[in-house]
This record gives structure tokens, C-alpha cells and sequence, in this order.
């Protein structure tokens, strides 16, 4: 069988390419990216990992750093001391990382549209009539009438205050078509 044409031709240097730059760019490549930001702007490259998490008051291995404890008595607390004797030169690492971790956490997880358009019309037509919801129109997934005060349910969960301003909005309306 014949070869493909130009597979036996050898590789020449080519001159165009700057050596000092890929050789750069492949190390930076195959350095992971530190995801904490903290660390990230405190890490010294020339240093190891050891020497880096140790100036910043971290632990390399938590294992090593919290040991299980075998015997309760003396022994532990002593052993304890010996090792936080080591000098962190970068406090701040730690300090900004408790201070982030002590703030509260976002609520993240919130309705779909479409789920709280469903129940506010729900609502509106049939105000508590759960039963005649389930034969609504709307009601595209046949939801059953417990599956459908549940979901009410989890609207007001989720959104007490507009839920409470709905429901006088509504009260309200009615006042004004009586």
C-alpha cells in the first residue's frame, strides 16, 4: 500500500515561532487555576505548595493538622501546641475567608414564571375552591386538587410578602366592584 505524500518529509525548525512564549504559555496552562480568590492573590509561584499554605496559616493535610485523638488526656492538647507554633506571615488570607464564610447565604432557589403566573390566576378566579381549580381550563398538567394546593402553598413559601399583597389587592378589588 502507498504512503500518504508528505508523511516521510522530516520537520524542519521553524524560526517564526517564539520558543521563550509557548514554553510560558504550556507552564501556565498546566498550572491549575486556584478556584478561592483569597489564595489565589496571596499564592507565591516560586514557592511549594507546603511553603505557601503554611505562610497563609492553612493546613496542607487535615489529617495531620487535626488528628483524631486515641487516648483522651494530656497528650493531645500538648501535641496541639507544638504545631501552632509556626509563623504565618499572611494572616489576611484567613481573616478575609472567615469573614466570607460568616455572611449569610443568598437564597437561590426561586419559582418559574410560569408556576407563579399559574397560581396567582388560580387564586384570582377561584379564590380557595381547590376543586375547581383542578377543573379549570389552565390547568394544563391536570394537576389534582391537593397537588395544586400544594403548589399554592410553596408560592407562599417562597413569596409571603407579594402573596399577602395579592391577596389585599384582591380583597381590595372586590370592595371596589361591590
Amino acid at each position: 500500500m502507498p504512503k500518504a505524500k508528505g508523511k516521510g518529509r522530516r520537520q524542519k525548525y521553524s524560526y517564526n515561532l517564539n520558543r521563550k512564549r509557548l514554553y510560558r504559555s504550556a507552564r501556565r496552562r498546566a498550572a491549575p487555576r486556584i478556584a478561592c480568590s483569597h489564595i489565589r492573590h496571596a499564592w507565591d509561584p516560586t514557592k511549594s505548595v507546603a511553603q505557601n499554605l503554611a505562610e497563609m496559616g492553612l493546613a496542607q493535610d487535615p489529617n495531620k493538622a487535626v488528628p483524631i485523638p486515641k487516648k483522651l488526656g494530656m497528650e493531645v492538647e500538648s501535641s496541639g501546641r507544638e504545631q501552632g507554633n509556626k509563623i504565618v506571615r499572611k494572616p489576611y488570607v484567613v481573616n478575609e475567608m472567615e469573614y466570607e464564610a460568616s455572611l449569610p447565604e443568598k437564597k437561590s432557589n426561586t419559582l418559574s414564571r410560569d408556576l407563579i403566573d399559574y397560581v396567582r390566576y388560580m387564586i384570582q378566579n377561584h379564590g380557595e375552591n381547590y376543586k375547581e381549580m383542578a377543573r379549570d381550563e389552565k390547568n394544563y398538567y391536570q394537576d389534582t386538587p391537593k397537588q395544586i394546593k400544594r403548589k399554592i402553598n410553596v408560592y407562599k413559601n417562597f413569596y409571603p410578602d407579594e402573596y399577602k399583597d395579592f391577596i389585599a389587592s384582591l380583597k381590595q378589588e372586590k370592595m371596589d366592584v361591590q
